[in-house]
């Protein structure tokens, strides 16, 4: 099969895109033809080394998001039959082989439901960033309709999603960005009201859009905790996903005599049954067509370490939503 590999971790160069025997399903694994794969931050982390995995295998496919057909079950397999659509966002990690290949074996634990009307590129762009904010907003933040949310960073893969779910659920939206044609992106995802963080005072405008914040949604890898304690409630919550290497000033002060709590998770370490309860209300909202993922480009596989390139240089505006390959 055709499979976007590596064999040490380093730069985008390192990137393989060749032959590599077609995996076999055992146990309760299924076997995916895949149609679409996408492109996260942490697949850059895994292939440069900055996010070691244990046991992780050479060559290494690459890549966590799919979305594809079954063409083959394990004798343990139970929840999908051949011919079955499915999606899934947790592969390339943990000693598991990617994504970026025409065939992936995946266990079925880890797979679900493809809406009937979703095509495989929306499912798979929607993957990692969709069960990563709703256990963001409902296992940690634990979101109640009528609350307020704030997504710094909301035109982003997972601000932009995070923007969609909360409205889902209910919330009132306050997203930040940059520029006029950010900020309409924000508006048309539901967002209530949209700040441009260049030039609002944020804290200042929270105060007087809503009194202040729930659940503040961070996506910057140098989180400002003065601005964010700033703008929140009494009881406020706090959600990071970002900034592994980051180190900034924490004003402790101003987090403990508000109640405030501060979440920060990682989607991978999330138990499969969470992960599955969050992707069963994903299939929901994406067949009711509350959700949708803005896709940047749709690629082919050969141009995989072009893709990693880009994501890299995400910061740079170098990319508008997420990139996709298409097998």
């Amino acid at each position: 099969m055709k499979a976007a590999y590596i064999n040490q971790t380093g730069p985008a160069e390192n990137i393989v895109v060749g032959e590599l025997p077609a995996p076999t399903p055992t146990g309760s694994q299924v076997l995916v033809h895949v149609g679409a794969a996408s492109v996260n931050p942490i697949d850059t982390y895994i292939r440069s080394g900055l996010a070691p995995m244990p046991n992780m295998p050479f060559p290494f496919v690459i890549g966590s998001d799919l979305a594809g057909v079954v063409t083959a079950v394990g004798p343990d397999a139970k929840r999908f039959r051949v011919g079955d659509r499915v999606w899934g966002a947790n592969e390339g990690k943990l000693g598991r082989q990617g994504t970026f290949s025409e065939l992936a074996a995946v266990d079925e634990q880890r797979l679900y439901a493809t809406p009937e009307h979703v095509s495989d590129e929306q499912a798979a762009a929607l993957a990692l960033v969709g069960i990563t904010s709703h256990l963001g907003l409902v296992e940690h933040a634990q979101l109640q309709p009528g609350e307020t949310v704030l997504v710094n960073g909301g035109s982003g893969g997972v601000g932009s999603t995070v923007i969609q779910m909360a409205r889902a659920i209910g919330a009132t939206v306050i997203a930040t960005t940059s520029g006029a044609e950010k900020m309409e992106y924000c508006r048309t995802l539901g967002a209530n009201h949209v700040l441009d963080y260049r030039h609002d005072d944020v804290p200042k405008r929270v105060a007087e859009l809503t009194g202040g914040v729930d659940v503040w949604w961070e996506t910057s890898r140098m989180p400002n905790f003065d601005a964010i304690f700033a703008a929140m409630k009494l009881r406020g919550r706090v959600i990071l996903i970002a900034g592994r290497a980051s180190r900034v000033e924490f004003p402790v002060g101003a987090f403990y005599t508000k109640c405030l709590s501060l979440h920060g998770f990682a989607m991978f370490l999330a138990s499969a049954e969470v992960q599955r309860q969050a992707a069963e209300q994903i299939s929901e909202w994406l067949e009711a067509g509350k959700l949708h993922a803005k896709i940047d480009r749709v690629a082919l596989l050969d141009d995989a370490a072009e893709l990693h390139r880009l994501q890299e240089a995400s910061d740079s505006g170098a990319i508008r939503g997420k990139l996709v390959v298409k097998m």
